[in-house]
């Protein structure tokens, strides 16, 4: 039986992640200066503008319209003639301290309180679910369509600032749809890519650009056939885009951000949270489970789910589906998962080294699936194999 799955991705001068990176690159200037600061930073844009606000407790101070410009600038929205620029957009601010109520759950759980152990001090600081998944059909672990649909799009990216393609603008979109026979790969059915761009340069020489230096680039050519449909700039012009194009808000790509619809999702967003907001933390730590779990051979395909109630350090309820290809029932792989991954925030936080700031890296093309961080990592898989 033939099916087929579809996953998208967008560059960083997509509005919704413009606001995205503001949000985390003012997270990780306030973490550089306090690892214990409590932030949720979010942020709009749209033309000539940029409002930034949120709940920060802290200790230090950041200059935000600098970062903010500083990131706006870096994505490359240099001159006034895009709509939307570094220079002259205006930066509005609206901080004030986290709320005494929600200070009050995580900084007192209701474990400690109860004489619990030492990673009891923290509980979650909301309730919710996450989810963490990992698949064999790809080096990452991570669903073939949603890494090509990230690579398309960090292409773009490349070509635009390396002046290969000098008339692209910051603003793109890609998506990418894979074919299955019986759940095996037989290759690209779609691709769709859609960038913005300057006046003077036609659709035909920009449809063939992107076809030969980004698409087939980044697409391994046996996954490309005679049957593969592209369609590139389908509407034909791209010329306005970024947040002049369309308002941009912090967290409105969880998707692109995730698993590319293969797993489910919480609903919380990750961008502008430190890690004791379990909708990123514990998200992380769900990941780095299932990823875990796959590379030891426990099964090809694995999703890990939590819950939190705020205030409670440990997950209401952990569970493991892994779709029937677990070597093990589903039921024994979560005893072991249980066991062997600590699902409280301040062990996540330790764990995963959370405090540092790396998260301004994550906020464009991905939060899994991408070595450099400390949730993809492979340290758990000799202790897994032993259930084998």
């Amino acid at each position: 039986m033939r099916r087929y799955f579809t996953s998208e991705s967008v560059t960083e001068g997509h509005p919704d992640k413009v606001c995205d990176l503001i949000s985390d690159a003012v997270l990780d200037a306030i973490l550089e200066l306090d690892p214990d600061a409590r932030v949720a930073c979010e942020c709009t844009a749209s033309t000539g503008m940029v409002l930034v606000m949120g709940e920060i407790t802290t200790d230090c101070y950041v200059d935000i319209q600098k970062i903010a410009r500083d990131t706006i600038y870096d994505i490359g929205y240099t001159r006034a003639k895009y709509g939307f620029d570094a220079d002259n957009c205006a930066i509005i601010t609206s901080i004030k301290e986290q709320s005494r109520d929600i200070a009050l759950g995580v900084d007192n759980s209701k474990e400690y309180k109860e004489g619990g152990e030492s990673y009891d001090l923290i509980g979650a600081g909301d309730q919710g679910m996450m989810f963490g998944y990992a698949i064999d059909e790809t080096k990452e672990y991570m669903p073939l369509a949603l890494m090509l649909a990230h690579s398309l799009c960090r292409r773009l990216a490349e070509v635009r600032k390396s002046g290969l393609l000098p008339y692209l603008r910051p603003d793109g979109k890609s998506q990418v749809t894979i074919a299955y026979e019986d759940d095996k790969i037989v290759g690209v059915d779609t691709v769709v890519v859609s960038s913005q761009h300057s006046e003077d340069i036609t659709t035909e020489k920009l449809r063939e650009d992107i076809l030969e230096h980004v698409i087939k680039h980044v697409i391994p050519a046996h996954l490309l056939s005679e049957e593969t449909k592209y369609y590139i700039n389908p509407t034909g012009r791209f010329e306005i885009g970024g947040p002049k194009g369309d308002c941009g808000l912090t967290g409105r790509k969880i998707i692109v951000d995730t698993y590319g619809g293969y797993c489910p999702h919480g609903g919380g967003a990750f961008s502008g949270k430190d890690p004791t907001k379990v909708d990123r933390s514990a998200a992380y730590m769900a990941r780095y489970a299932a990823k875990n779990v796959v590379a030891a051979g426990l099964a090809k395909e694995c999703r890990v789910a939590l819950c939190y109630a705020i205030g409670v350090a440990k997950p209401l309820a952990v569970a493991v589906d892994t779709f029937g290809t677990g070597k093990l029932d589903d039921e024994a792989l979560c005893k072991i998962v249980e066991k062997e991954f600590d699902f409280r925030p301040l062990a996540i936080i330790e764990k995963l080294d959370l405090r540092k700031p790396v998260f301004k890296q994550t906020a464009a093309y991905g939060h899994f699936g991408r070595e450099e961080f400390s949730w993809e990592k492979l340290d758990k898989v000799e202790d897994l194999k032993k259930y084998l």
